[in-house]
C-alpha cells in the first residue's frame, strides 16, 4: 500500500497522563524529560507529530523516536540510556590519569 503512514496516535492512561502533567509542573526535572512529556501530551490531545515536535522543541525524527519508545516501554522508555558520550580521560576527582604525573613538557 502506498501513501503516507498514519501519524502516531497515543492514548495515555489516566495514571500516565497525571504523571506526565506532574513532570511538566516540576521545577527540578531535566529539560529533556519535560520536552518528552510535552510531546506525548500533545500527541495524546490529537496534534500531528510535526506540530507536537515543533511545540516541544524537538525534531520530527527525535519526536518519532520518543513516541515509539513510549509505545514499546512506557514511561521507563523516556529516560536517557546510561553510558552515552565519551568516557572522561581524566577523572574529575583524582586529577592525572594513571601513569602520568599531570605535567606536560614542551617540545
Amino acid at each position: 500500500m502506498r501513501g503516507r503512514k498514519p501519524s502516531f496516535t497515543i492514548q495515555l492512561s489516566p495514571a500516565h497522563l497525571q504523571e506526565l502533567e506532574r513532570w511538566l509542573r516540576s521545577t527540578n526535572l531535566k529539560q529533556g524529560l519535560a520536552r518528552r512529556a510535552r510531546l506525548l501530551l500533545l500527541l495524546h490531545h490529537g496534534h500531528t507529530l510535526k506540530d507536537a515536535a515543533l511545540t516541544a522543541g524537538l525534531t520530527v525524527r527525535n519526536a518519532r523516536k520518543w513516541a515509539r519508545r513510549y509505545l514499546s516501554q512506557g514511561l521507563a522508555g523516556l529516560a536517557d540510556k546510561p553510558g552515552r558520550g565519551r568516557k572522561p580521560v581524566f577523572s574529575p576527582r583524582s586529577g592525572a590519569a594513571p601513569g602520568q604525573d599531570g605535567l606536560r613538557t614542551a617540545g
